[in-house]
């Protein structure tokens, strides 16, 4: 008989701030046995995330707890600090939502996988970077030994999130907590990932705890489903069962809920607003002690297209492929070769301040929120921030068009006080949109908008964006792994693979017909979920 590794009983999780209480989590009860996954669901905000980072004792300071967490029968919440470690390390290993805020900046890759192995395994020299090397060719880093030496902003995103992977399995755990493991994945990679936790979840015996806001994942590898909403347990059962008969109306909502909806295919306008032509962007490796340059890493290659006036443009890649680092190019963030025209005039490379025109024409909203919102800033400091860089003045003017622009991201105006740390990764993702919104941009560059967001808020936010652009007249790039998104909200489509354009055309010419055997890949696996 299996033996149960973790179980919380009337789990409650409160924040306190100014004495006052805000409840995040009410009478959590579950257990996890050992070679069984369990799936916690629910929109954002409802409770997932925090209650695993509770189970590893990782909440912050003012939080307050109630209830039991016990390991193999022992209740963890009274443990000290070295046995929360040892816990961490041997008994259970956490993919974290964000990658980008949980890895250490300062410190190259090899550095922060081989820390665990150091601590736990007590591994050093040949026998740590083997091991290193092993678990990045595992998770599905291409050029391994060369990413050795890389930092995680010389990584995208997905890179990022394979290598938080690689960190979570270094040590073999009995629980692998996987707190949406794929949200920065291409279809592909994502494909690769499930079967990768399937293939060690067989080999090892090893338990998962899997938070998602992907049904069609959990679907995969799921043995029993709980539903939670607003801090509570609304369904369990079975996978199954959940999924075929569910019994409350929000599961139901869930389980049928998808971007489904209807574009006008007829094309906008024949006036070209932005314009590239050859954008190549290399990135240096350094190597030894001194750093030096040794060779360099093409993310961009000959890259040239054309986005009009009202038009939505789709471009999709498995993670690498110079998506994310395109569209840092076109608004100015990094370095590159080749030309970059807005309404046909020419943009070239001028100080801050003399771009600043061309930055409020041309926004981005970022793939990774968390590490795009300052923690120091409150929410109304951070969506006010660009207007009143671009010289707005009038503060009851401007607070009015805060309030409104919260309210058209769906979220309540009173939220405005608080720090991004206290919302979850969809709230602070619309939190991102209406910073880039309240500018009135002519385009907007969306990179994964929608990856941290449950299939409910994804419709809406969907929604609101396609609304605003009819609205508006905006024209719109959306970077995605996700290629029904796009193929269900772009007018036409590239697709990116090693840093070149593959296939370009309409949207519906491309999924139908698609040339390029690569293109054909990422359609059949986003056809498998």
């Amino acid at each position: 008989m299996k033996s149960t590794l973790v179980s919380v009983d009337n789990l409650k999780i409160a924040f306190r701030k100014n004495s006052v209480d805000t409840i995040a989590v009410r009478k959590l009860t579950f257990s996890i046995k050992e070679g069984e996954t369990l799936a916690i669901v629910g929109e954002s905000g409802s409770g997932k995330s925090v209650s695993a980072l509770a189970c590893l004792g990782l909440l912050s300071d003012n939080a307050v707890i109630s209830g039991s967490i016990n390991w193999h029968c022992q209740d963890h919440l009274n443990y000290d600090q070295k046995n929360i470690s040892d816990i961490r390390g041997r008994e259970a290993g956490i993919i974290f939502q964000e990658p980008m805020t949980s890895l250490n900046p300062l410190h190259t890759i090899e550095k922060q996988i081989g820390e665990a192995l150091r601590l736990h395994q007590k591994l050093d020299g040949l026998h740590l970077r083997k091991r290193v090397l092993k678990l990045l060719e595992r998770v599905g880093i291409s050029n391994a030994e060369q990413r050795l030496s890389s930092f995680p902003h010389e990584l995208s995103g997905g890179q990022r999130q394979r290598v938080m992977i690689a960190m979570a399995l270094a040590n073999g755990p009995k629980l692998l907590i996987a707190d949406e493991p794929t949200t920065a994945l291409d279809v592909t990679i994502e494909a690769q990932i499930i079967d990768l936790l399937l293939d060690l979840q067989q080999e090892t015996g090893m338990a998962m705890l899997f938070i998602s806001h992907d049904l069609g994942l959990v679907r995969q590898i799921a043995n029993r489903v709980i539903v939670m909403k607003n801090g509570q347990v609304i369904e369990e059962g079975l996978k199954q069962q959940i999924f075929d008969f569910p019994t409350s109306e929000y599961t139901r909502s869930l389980v049928n809920s998808k971007v489904n909806m209807e574009r006008n295919w007829k094309k906008k306008s024949t006036a070209v607003i932005l314009e590239t032509k050859n954008i190549n962007v290399k990135f240096p490796i350094r190597t030894g002690l001194l750093r030096r340059t040794s060779d360099f890493v093409h993310a961009v290659i000959d890259t040239s297209f054309k986005l009009y006036s009202g038009e939505s443009l789709g471009i999709v890649g498995e993670s690498g492929s110079g998506k994310s680092t395109l569209a840092r190019a076109l608004t100015k963030l990094i370095p590159h070769e080749g030309a970059v025209y807005y309404a046909g005039d020419k943009v070239e490379h001028k100080s801050s301040s003399l771009l600043k025109p061309y930055r409020q024409k041309v926004q981005i909203v970022f793939q990774d929120p968390y590490g795009s919102l300052s923690p120091r800033l409150s929410i109304r400091e951070i969506i006010a921030e660009g207007p009143k860089a671009h010289g707005h003045k009038n503060n009851l003017a401007l607070q009015k068009q805060i309030d409104k622009v919260l309210e058209e991201v769906g979220l309540e105006p009173e939220t405005q006080l608080r720090y991004p740390h206290e919302f979850s990764g969809g709230q602070r993702q619309r939190v991102a949109i209406a910073r880039a919104l309240i500018l009135r941009p002519e385009i907007i560059i969306f990179d994964e908008p929608t990856s941290a967001l449950d299939v409910t808020i994804q419709k809406q936010v969907v929604e609101l964006l396609l609304k605003l652009q009819k609205r508006h007249s905006l024209s719109y790039m959306f970077i995605s792994h996700d290629i029904s998104l796009i193929g269900m909200t772009c007018h036409s489509m590239m697709v990116m693979k090693d840093g070149k354009i593959v296939e370009r055309g309409t949207t519906q010419e491309i999924l139908k017909n698609p040339n390029d055997a690569y293109t054909k890949d990422l359609i059949s696996a986003a056809n498998r979920k």
